[in-house]
């Protein structure tokens, strides 16, 4: 079984194909790519911020540290125009909940933000997000072009039950998940207008 070492070091160190990324060494088999980039695609879908964004969080790759007691997950992907371009210096910004499904509201834990380097790629070693009542497991992002507009928008996990159930939930943001030795790893490419 591949180690997470494997995985994002195949993840960071291949260059960027387009208009689709393929597989890479290191990276597992049962990794589907995530919905492909084709010219004048159609970009990420939008959708509600909810009540728990905090704005000026801390510029920080490292989640998992936040909450020692979660399950580790590597979430990573790429920032590309609707022209399927890698996006350099797009900020991404993540937020959600503990593995309780409770969010820090007073500081900055599981809270923070990056940006894209060269390739259009970012990565977040974090947890997987905890349930909270009327919601499936998500991650709260804002991801930005330099000088465009934020996208504010959630990913979700495949094969949750309360997907069916949560009202906001769209299957077009699922992560595609694979499992290492010691943590899953989640992909997903933005395609921003």
């Amino acid at each position: 079984m591949p180690t997470r070492r494997t995985i994002l070091s195949g993840f960071v160190a291949v260059p960027i194909v387009l208009p689709r990324l393929g597989h890479t060494a290191g990276v597992p088999k049962e990794l589907r790519p995530t919905p492909d980039c084709v010219d004048d695609g159609d970009p990420t879908p939008a959708q509600t911020e909810g009540p728990y964004f905090t704005p000026k969080s801390p510029e920080k790759r490292d989640f998992a540290s936040d909450a020692p007691a979660g399950e580790r997950i590597t979430i990573a992907g790429y920032v590309l125009t609707r022209n399927c371009e890698p996006v350099e210096q797009a900020l991404v910004e993540l937020w959600h909940a503990d593995q309780t499904g409770t969010y820090d509201n007073t500081g900055f834990k599981l809270r923070g933000h990056q940006f894209t380097d060269a390739e259009g790629r970012w990565w977040f070693d974090t947890i997987v997000p905890g349930l909270y009542p009327g919601r499936t497991r998500h991650y709260h992002l804002k991801v930005q072009r330099p000088g465009g507009r934020v996208l504010t928008t959630q990913l979700y996990f495949p094969n949750e039950p309360e997907n069916n159930r949560d009202f906001i939930f769209d299957s077009a943001l699922l992560l595609d998940i694979a499992a290492a030795s010691d943590r899953k790893f989640g992909r997903y490419n933005f395609v921003v207008g």
